[in-house]
């Protein structure tokens, strides 16, 4: 797979890399949530989609994080 931060759906699809702002702002818009509570949720349970969507209550993308593995 390719290495494109340019666009976090081709970069990792499972993984959320809060060091990258265009990440942040893509998987918080996605979630519905500020960068500021996506970068939180991220360094308490790991950058996993899975984990974070469970964590954040959306549990819709759980099903979507387990078909991008």
């Amino acid at each position: 797979m390719s290495d494109d931060n340019s666009n976090p759906e081709k970069a990792e699809r499972n993984r959320i890399d809060v060091s990258e702002d265009h990440q942040c702002q893509y998987w918080a818009e996605k979630f519905g949530v500020s960068t500021d509570e996506l970068k939180l949720t991220v360094y308490k349970v790991g950058p996993r989609v899975e984990d974070v969507a469970r964590t954040l209550g959306k549990a819709e993308w759980i099903s979507w994080a387990r078909w991008q593995s």
